[in-house]
């Protein structure tokens, strides 16, 4: 169970990590050949990172709200009461 929760986090972190590569690429101007035009892969780079950095927030939140870390609620750990 835990290997699927590691590779269900690796997996959105690799993604990520590729459209880093791909927007930088668009910076600098290298077209990556499945590309036809470089604002194309820039959106596509900024997609991918987007999506794969709001998976890994969600699950972080989702993870802390499950164990009451989270600021706002009654029952905190970090509360002063």
């Amino acid at each position: 169970m835990r290997l699927i929760a590691l590779i269900m986090l690796v997996l959105p972190a690799l993604l990520a990590t590729y459209g880093i590569k791909l927007m930088r690429d668009a910076f600098f101007g290298e077209l990556t050949p499945i590309f036809f035009h470089i604002v194309i892969q820039f959106i596509v780079g900024l997609g991918l990172f987007g999506g794969g950095l709001y998976f890994i927030g969600g699950f972080i939140l989702h993870r802390d709200r499950k164990r009451k870390l989270t600021k706002g609620e009654k029952n905190n750990r970090y509360s002063s009461s």
